[in-house]
C-alpha cells in the first residue's frame, strides 16, 4: 500500500516507469541478493525512514517508490514530502514498512536515482535562484547520460530551469561544426529553413556571425563563450528582434553578470553533465 506522491508530471508513464525499474533491479540484483537471502528470514520485517543529510531539492522520489513496489506490492510505503521540496538536513522522506528482504535489496537501487535526480535538482535551484530578479530564465541542455535523459530534464525542471531540446529531432541548432561543413552562417541557415519548418537557432562565436545569422533570418542566437561586453553589443545589435540564450562557461559566480547583459536565456550543461550526487540515507529498525 502506498500513499498518495503525486506523480502527475513525472516523465515515465506507468509501463516505462516499470521497464526502467526492471531494468535498473536486473543489473544490481541478478539471479539474488545472495547476502540478504542469507542472513535474512523470510519472515522478518522492518521499518525503515529514508532521510535527507543534507539540504536538497527532491526529484525522483516516485522512481524510489516504484523500487520497492517491484520488489514486494504489499510494502507499506508512506511519502513524507514530494518532488520539488526543498527539504532540510534531517528531514524524513519516505518511511517503509514490511519485508525486509525487499527493503534491503531495493536500497541501494532506489537510492543511487533520488540522490542523483535530486543532485540535479538541488544544483539547479541554485543557478535559477541567481537569475531572481531578473528577465533571463535558465535552460538545460543535452548534456545527459544516455538512457536517463527524461528523467534528468524533469530534475531540472523541479530546480527551476526550463526544458530546451530534448533530442536532435525537435529544435534545428546549427553549430560552428555544422557551420564549417556547410560553408558559412548563411549557407547553413537557408538550407536548414529550406528542409524544416522548425524554428532555426544559430551558435555565433564572435559579433560578426551574430550580423550574418540576423541577415540569414535566423530565429534565435546561441552566444558562445562570449565576453560581457560582446554579450551587451549583441543584445544592443538585435534590438529584442530574436530570443538570445548565451552559453559556455557560465558557473554560480558568473550567471547573474551574464543574466544582467539582457540576454533571455542562459545554459548550462554542467546542471545535468556535473551535478554532484546528494547525501540521502535509508535507516532501519526492527519491527
Amino acid at each position: 500500500m502506498t500513499a498518495g506522491i503525486g506523480v502527475s508530471d513525472f516523465p515515465l508513464d506507468a509501463a516505462a516507469l516499470t521497464a526502467h525499474v526492471a531494468a535498473a533491479l536486473d543489473e544490481d540484483v541478478g539471479t539474488g541478493d545472495v547476502t540478504t537471502l542469507a542472513c535474512i528470514p523470510e519472515s522478518a520485517t522492518m521499518t525503515a525512514v529514508m532521510q535527507a543529510r543534507e539540504p536538497v531539492v527532491l526529484a525522483g522520489l516516485p522512481y524510489a517508490v516504484a523500487v520497492f513496489q517491484a520488489l514486494d506490492p504489499a510494502l507499506d510505503i508512506v511519502p513524507l514530502a514530494k518532488d520539488g521540496d526543498r527539504v532540510d538536513a534531517g528531514a524524513a522522506i519516505l518511511r517503509i514498512s514490511g519485508a525486509a528482504r525487499a527493503i534491503l535489496t531495493g536500497e541501494r537501487t532506489a537510492l543511487n536515482m533520488l540522490q542523483h535526480l535530486s543532485g540535479i535538482a538541488t544544483l539547479t535551484r541554485t543557478y535559477s535562484e541567481a537569475l531572481i530578479g531578473t528577465k533571463c530564465k535558465l535552460l538545460d541542455t543535452r548534456k545527459t547520460l544516455p538512457g536517463y535523459r527524461r528523467l534528468a530534464k524533469y530534475a531540472t525542471a523541479l530546480g527551476g530551469a526550463q526544458n530546451h531540446r530534448m533530442g536532435l529531432f525537435d529544435a534545428v541548432m546549427i553549430k560552428d561544426n555544422h557551420i564549417a561543413a556547410a560553408g558559412g552562417v548563411r549557407a547553413a541557415v537557408t538550407a536548414a529553413k529550406a528542409a524544416s519548418d522548425l524554428k532555426v537557432q544559430v551558435e555565433c562565436d564572435t559579433l560578426e556571425q551574430v550580423d550574418e545569422a540576423l541577415a540569414a533570418g535566423a530565429h534565435s542566437l546561441l552566444l558562445d563563450n562570449m565576453r560581457l561586453r560582446d554579450l551587451r553589443a549583441a543584445v544592443a545589435t538585435t534590438a529584442g528582434r530574436i530570443p538570445l540564450e548565451a552559453s559556455g562557461g557560465i558557473n554560480r559566480a558568473t550567471i547573474r553578470d551574464v543574466a544582467e547583459t539582457g540576454v533571455d536565456y542562459i545554459s548550462v550543461g554542467r546542471i545535468t553533465q556535473s551535478a554532484p550526487a546528494v547525501d540521502i540515507g535509508l535507516d532501519y529498525g526492527a519491527d
